[in-house]
């Protein structure tokens, strides 16, 4: 299966939308190479701006530019949100002004750089704005949807990108924002899951069922605004639901769906991410494998191990 890191989707695709809107401008921090705007720098010049490494002024830039009617999309690494945190909050979600963040590096599939750079907690933050709608894509064309989705939108949106190439799903997998998409249908619990976690919960579900065990898998590509009504339904309907993602356990898609859930009786949660700690140094791969994030772990933590 073909794959692709969603920030290189990310960045090409930028760069293909700048051809049909001329209103398109992008920003970077200084790091055009890693969040791959490149692209877009090398087909509209005139169009794009290094803000160096400031990102707050970056942010400021990107509010100024969408008063005067263009629509800005700033990229840095996701874990510096929060040295643009004030920027975010006060110069755009407040005033519910069109700017868009396509922030990469996401999660501890980040990797060898290690805790003090893998983005545990972005979600959260941008979850916690008013006016902010939240976008975590599953593979590289989701991750286009996602940023034509941005486009239409009139305000504030995050899309969580990843630096891990990432498999490019054959199924139809229709993108309607802010509802769930259920990938594979099951009997005995239901896998919600966002980004790179998709994949690994497909291959889990594939474990279990080795094991009797026949699992749904659920993409949840909108985090903000959440589908409360399609979560309870397929909670009501499988009864016992696992969240999967590469985010701490607290505020993000874990917590999102609880707070959907909290009234309903006879419903299992288990939320399946970060327990309240940092990421540290390592291959992808291992990583995962440590946090019990990859196909196996989550097959065990179904099964109770």
């Amino acid at each position: 299966m073909e794959k692709k890191a969603t920030r290189v989707a990310y960045g090409e695709y930028l760069a293909k939308l700048g051809n049909d809107h001329d209103k398109l401008v992008v920003l970077d921090a200084d790091l055009a190479g890693a969040t791959m705007t490149q692209y877009f720098k090398k087909a509209h010049p005139d169009r794009f701006f290094d803000c160096g490494i400031a990102e707050a002024n970056m942010v400021d830039v990107a509010a100024g530019m969408s008063t005067m009617g263009m629509i800005p999309f700033c990229s840095t690494f996701a874990v510096f949100a929060g040295r643009c945190y004030d920027q975010i909050r006060n110069s755009v979600c407040y005033p519910k002004l069109n700017v868009k963040f396509g922030f990469t590096h996401a999660g501890i599939t980040l990797g060898e750089d290690g805790g003090s750079h893998q983005a545990i907690e972005d979600i959260a933050i941008m979850r916690a704005l008013p006016n902010m709608t939240v976008f975590v894509p599953c593979d590289a064309n989701e991750a286009e949807r996602c940023v034509d989705a941005a486009m239409a939108i009139d305000g504030p949106v995050y899309i969580r990108l990843a630096r891990l190439p990432s498999p490019i799903f054959e199924m139809d997998m229709p993108f309607i924002p802010g509802k769930v998409n259920v990938l594979r249908e099951g009997t005995d619990a239901m896998l919600l899951c966002c980004g790179v976690m998709v994949s690994e919960c497909l291959a889990a579900a594939d474990l279990l069922a080795e094991q009797g065990v026949n699992v749904a898998v659920v993409n949840c590509h909108t985090i903000k605004p959440f589908d409360v009504e399609g979560v309870q339904a397929l909670a009501a309907k499988y009864k016992k639901v696992f969240t999967v993602e590469e985010h701490s356990v607290i505020g993000g898609l874990g917590d999102a769906t609880a707070a959907a859930l909290v009234n309903m009786d006879g419903v299992r949660l288990t939320k399946l991410g970060l327990n309240d700690e940092f990421g540290q140094s390592g291959k992808p791969a291992d990583l995962l494998k440590a946090y019990k994030l990859d196909a196996a772990g989550i097959a065990a933590s179904v099964m109770g191990k």
